[in-house]
């Protein structure tokens, strides 16, 4: 049976998740009243502050009810892991939003661009507190390095889906490769966080830190490839009959964020390998 922890609400971490939920609402809510814009930017931060705001509420209600005890998963590598994404996801709404939606005389855009940056303090304030909030228990995959090189990599693909139109890589097979690259390495990352907050990786008969650094290795050259094809192909396009690229605002921010992955995978691929062969080594 649920008992009621009170702790779980007057401790410095769940006053941050609850001021933070309201203030992820407060933006939702002045952005709605303001109209709806066809804008796939727009949907993103619309989804990003309801997705937290819905989350940090769960998740502030599962530890007052004492439900998180029964999970079958880690629940504060979870957790851990929802604050360092609803930080990333804050600061890119805090950024896109007044870019893309905001002017000197929107009052609504204006109070959603400044509680939007407040609300990322509060969750970069809920990372530094879960850091420094001591359990005794061991940090899962999501709170080490290579997890949160995961985390960061599949926020990155989010945009970058974001910012894709189909118009953009409609007939032509280079562009579609580099989709198709975007879109393997999003599902193979999602699926080894789901792995790992599940705590099946015990079930796998492979080493699942090998199976990671070749997935990293993989993903790094796939990444390098689409890096340098979309660019490539997407502005020749342009050039060619403007019509069939809409937002060239749009390839750019693609190809930015194509680079970003290439390096953060070339970073969590030069971590494990590391990782790996040092404690090889020891044991040797």
């Amino acid at each position: 049976m649920a008992s009621m922890d009170l702790k779980s609400v007057t401790q410095p971490v769940g006053i941050v998740r609850m001021i933070a939920t309201v203030l992820a609402c407060v933006c939702f809510s002045l952005v709605a009243s303001a109209g709806h814009i066809a804008s796939s930017y727009w949907a993103w931060c619309m989804f990003s502050w309801c997705f937290c705001c819905f989350f940090t509420l769960l998740i502030v209600i599962l530890e007052f009810t004492t439900v998180n005890a029964k999970l079958p998963f880690a629940w504060e590598d979870f957790t851990a892991a929802f604050a360092i994404l609803a930080c990333l996801l804050c600061l890119s709404t805090s950024i896109i939003y007044p870019a893309f939606f905001t002017c000197g005389t929107c009052k609504q855009q204006i109070g959603a661009t400044v509680v939007s940056w407040v609300c990322l303090a509060l969750y970069v304030g809920e990372v530094v507190l879960t850091r420094l909030r001591s359990t005794g228990q061991n940090n899962g995959f999501l709170s080490t390095i290579p997890g949160i090189m995961k985390i960061l990599e599949t926020f990155i693909a989010c945009i970058i889906f974001t910012s894709m139109e189909n118009a953009q890589y409609a007939g032509s097979p280079p562009m579609q490769w580099c989709v198709a690259v975007f879109s393997l390495c999003f599902i193979f990352a999602i699926v080894l966080v789901v792995l790992s907050l599940a705590q099946l990786t015990s079930f796998i008969p492979f080493s699942f830190d090998k199976i990671t650094i070749v997935y990293n290795i993989l993903a790094t050259v796939m990444y390098m490839t689409a890096m340098v094809i979309w660019p490539l192909y997407s502005f020749s396009i342009g050039q060619s009959n403007s019509q069939l690229v809409p937002n060239k605002d749009k390839l750019v921010v693609v190809t930015v964020m194509a680079v970003f992955n290439v390096i953060v995978y070339t970073l969590d691929t030069i971590y494990g390998l590391r990782l790996v062969f040092f404690s090889f080594s020891l044991f040797l």
